[in-house]
């Protein structure tokens, strides 16, 4: 069967502009028809240059005159919060299912750099109870401190991070009170120092807080301490062990056993008390208990048998003595 072809004619204006283009394919360059290259306005103005007045085959000039501040826009992407600091809020708990702590807690955040050391930088302090820091992204060492409880432990803040630090302290408080023949002594008149249970190499145990009030709470890590309590300022003193329980009060009574002395140096007994003499208070085995000068010192001491030494001048007179709990006693030492 014959194929019949039918002949679409076009307009005469559209055949002529065909014509004229496909003349123009055949005078360019090949590599000009390499569609690659048509992409640059440079080739396209060197194809085609322009012709006065054609303003459309100028670029626009974007630069700003010279009198004018350009603002660069401010960018809101991820980039923009590369620096930014996190927020991270800290809390402190007395037990890890316990109360947090309220008041009374002081926060000190460090330089995390470094292990934490006396060289360590301090960057900031807060007495909030759970305080809402900024930090930059990084290590830091935080110590938390609620009297004598404290934990100090690093924490790592990251970018764009809002984080919550807990620190649970296991802390419990100690109150101490004190009798003197079974009953209450003068105010401030007893005080207490506190050991750790742990003793070195040479058998001491590191000091905790010294002369400590006694009816007055204070707040320590759960553990076992030594208290060793003083009443006057001699050897009249009780230790015992006590443990601290985390998020409880632990009330510890010491009974203390003592009598009152004074010492006069005379020139005959029921005389006058020489003034500006120096007073050495010792053991039988010549241990020394208490110095002080004076005409008339009292001191407290434990139940024992003492030696006290007066001198005044160039001179030394001794004498012996003993004192049962809870005597008041007075002590002359005859210049002889």
């Amino acid at each position: 069967m014959a194929r019949i072809l039918k002949t679409m004619r076009l307009p005469i204006p559209l055949r002529a502009i065909m014509a004229a283009a496909f003349v123009l394919g055949l005078l360019m360059p090949a590599n000009a028809q390499d569609s690659g290259n048509w992409s640059t306005d440079l080739e396209l103005r060197g194809a085609f240059p322009a012709m006065p007045g054609d303003d459309a085959k100028t670029p626009p000039d974007n630069s700003a005159p010279t009198n004018t501040t350009v603002i660069p826009r401010t960018p809101t992407g991820p980039s923009a919060q590369s620096g930014a600091a996190s927020r991270v809020k800290l809390v402190a708990l007395l037990t890890a299912d316990g109360q947090y702590i309220d008041n009374g807690i002081v926060w000190r955040v460090y330089d995390g750099a470094n292990a934490p050391n006396e060289n360590s930088t301090l960057l900031k302090t807060e007495h909030t109870a759970s305080p809402v820091l900024k930090l930059e992204p990084g290590d830091y060492i935080v110590n938390a401190a609620f009297g004598r409880a404290h934990l100090t432990r690093r924490i790592t803040v990251r970018r764009g991070t809002t984080t919550t630090e807990q620190f649970v302290l296991n802390a419990g408080g100690l109150r101490v009170k004190a009798l003197v023949e079974n009953a209450a002594p003068v105010p401030n008149s007893v005080t207490y120092d506190i050991f750790s249970d742990e003793r070195d190499q040479f058998g001491k145990r590191a000091r905790v807080m010294s002369r400590t009030k006694t009816d007055l709470i204070v707040r320590l890590n759960a553990g076992i301490y030594h208290i060793v309590s003083t009443y006057g300022d001699a050897n009249a003193t009780v230790d015992a062990d006590v443990t601290v329980e985390a998020g409880k009060l632990t009330e510890a009574i010491v009974t203390h056993a003592a009598a009152r002395v004074t010492f006069k140096l005379v020139t005959r007994a029921g005389g006058e008390a020489l003034p500006d003499t120096q007073w050495t208070v010792q053991t039988t085995e010549g241990k020394i208990i208490k110095r002080s000068v004076g005409a008339l010192p009292t001191h407290i001491l434990a139940p024992g048998t003492y030696t006290i030494i007066a001198r005044s001048g160039a001179r030394a007179f001794k004498r012996e003595f003993t004192l049962a709990s809870g005597d008041i006693a007075q002590v002359e030492v005859l210049m002889r």
